[in-house]
Formats: C-alpha cells, structure tokens, sequence
C-alpha cells in the first residue's frame, strides 16, 4: 500500500494542445509538471518502491483552499464539510492527472485500477491525499 500527500494548489489533467506549425498534439505544460511533482513526491515517501501488479484501489481526496473574500461563517461551514467544492478542478480531471502520474510508479498501468474513490473537500491548507493499494 502506498499512502502520501502532495501540498499545493491542484492542477487537473488539461486537453492535449496542437502545435499549428508541426500538427502534433503536445501535453501542456502545466500537466507535465504536475505529474512530475506528483511522481516526486511519491518517490520521497517510497524511494525503493515496487509497482503493484494485481489490481488496485485509488483513494484521491482533493483539498482545495478557502477563497480569501469567504466570510468567517461560511469558511467554518466549509471545513466542517458542510459546503463542498463545485468548482474547477474537475473530479475526472483529478483523476486523470493523478493515474498517468502513478503508472509504473505505484502501479505498472492504470487499467489495473478496478476501483476509485474521490472526494473534494475545502482546507487551510490546499493538497491532495493519495492511497493506492492493492485488493
């Protein structure tokens, strides 16, 4: 089982862009860096990881910091869990990032992956709690 979390703003898996002078698709930048991020921050929790080979559970839960103009009644709502976030990053975009972060890291390929939980929830502290096991 793999466990960690990653501290600081979210960035979701962005749509492949084309370059208009060659006309190949290319990863933004934004998202390669992400999932590097992502994979370092594994690779400091887990220097001598193995990846999973049977299937596996992949439990996201996505921390999303307080907007600064929230009034005080509101943001106590928000970390009590009683507002959620219904703002972008979207959930599939989460999941994205984070499963092609993963392969061949925790896991050899993300159609190992046979079950997904994912949460959004607000913090002081934006972050992105990730657990892989296997099942």
């Amino acid at each position: 089982m793999y466990e960690f979390e990653m501290i600081g703003e979210l960035v979701g898996k962005a749509r492949p862009r084309m370059n208009t002078r060659t006309g190949r698709a290319y990863t933004p930048t934004n998202t390669k860096l992400y999932e590097y991020s992502l994979r370092q921050w594994f690779i400091r929790e887990y220097p001598y990881f193995v990846p999973i080979e049977s299937r596996v559970k992949v439990t996201i839960i996505a921390y999303f910091g307080i907007p600064k103009s929230t009034s005080k009644k509101k943001a106590a709502e928000m970390l009590a869990g009683n507002i959620s976030p219904t703002k972008k990053t979207d959930a599939d975009n989460i999941i994205k990032i984070v499963l092609d972060a993963m392969n061949n890291f925790a896991f050899k390929d993300d159609t190992q992956v046979t079950k997904l939980e994912i949460e959004k929830k607000y913090d002081n502290t934006p972050r992105i709690y990730i657990k892989i096991e296997e099942y």
